[in-house]
């Protein structure tokens, strides 16, 4: 059912714990937290693990079936539903930023293809991969259950050799991401559009806040992430759009007015470019 407003939910919504963590098995997952079959946003990282599944869980524009096992990645901000059978098979970790980057540095989660805007949300398993990664899930499970010396910090440390083990089925090409300067400096520009892209749509707004210049922030969008920065800023506005007009009820027009847009026309105008469809044929295409 679409709505006008995207509820948004934090980890306080599934647990009394004060960590900035949640385990918990899939069985009736649905029947615990009802709520989760409704389109939401969440302010948290989630990773489910489905090893036997009936249900589906929709993902922005993707929709994800359960033929085989599969890992699904839900990043903050994408709106989403889930509805899966009662007994499901499978577990899931949730947790924030924060607890992530208290041992690993702010842009770490960048390294993770599967953490980036617009990536397919999840992945198939095959039966090696699937059994390889259910050990990981149940060190995770002992110590997220016991009451142990230092158990976030092993907790951390779980979930950062869990996450790269996702990495290696997501993108299994050896290739180390580097960290110099330029990298730094754009993922600071991708966080910043995150947080600035309904207000501020230009790049100098976003160089004169990196105290760097328009060109030399182009140049090393181009050199680290193959586009350039308006095709970042662009291509965040678009996903929002595309949400907004796939989730809620709202009119074109408060759409293109939510998203910034001075008038109805040029946001028209503008998603046509960017999606080669009007904001009307997506929503209707979407709806089927």
């Amino acid at each position: 059912m679409q709505s006008s407003l995207i509820s948004i939910c934090n980890l306080g919504d599934f647990s009394n714990s004060n960590y900035d963590i949640f385990y918990d098995s899939l069985k009736g997952f649905n029947t615990k937290f009802p709520f989760v079959e409704e389109s939401h946003k969440q302010d948290f990282y989630s990773i489910l693990f489905l090893d036997s599944c009936h249900g589906e869980i929709e993902i922005d524009n993707h929709k994800i079936y359960f033929n085989c096992p599969k890992v699904v990645i839900i990043q903050p901000n994408c709106i989403f539903k889930i509805n899966l059978h009662p007994e499901t098979s499978g577990k899931i970790i949730s947790f924030t930023e924060t607890f992530f980057s208290l041992r690993y540095n702010n842009n770490s989660l960048n390294d993770f293809s599967f953490f980036e805007n617009g990536c397919k949300p999840y992945m198939s398993l095959n039966s090696f991969q699937k059994d390889h990664l259910q050990t990981f899930f149940e060190l995770f499970e002992y110590e997220y259950s016991a009451i142990l010396k230092d158990k976030t910090k092993v907790l951390r440390s779980y979930l950062n050799i869990l996450l790269v083990q996702l990495e290696r089925i997501y993108n299994p090409q050896i290739i180390t991401k580097t960290h110099n300067s330029k990298n730094e400096k754009v993922k600071e520009f991708e966080k910043l559009v995150q947080q600035h892209f309904k207000e501020h749509k230009m790049p100098s707004f976003y160089a004169e806040k990196l105290h760097v210049t328009p060109n030399y922030l182009n140049k090393i969008c181009k050199s680290e992430a193959s586009k350039t920065a308006g095709d970042i800023v662009r291509k965040r506005i678009t996903i929002e759009a595309q949400r907004l007009l796939h989730y809620t009820n709202l009119s074109i027009n408060e759409i293109a007015h939510d998203l910034g847009f001075e008038n109805v026309s040029y946001f028209i105008t503008f998603f046509k470019k960017q999606t080669c469809t009007t904001p009307e044929q997506f929503r209707k295409n979407a709806s089927h």
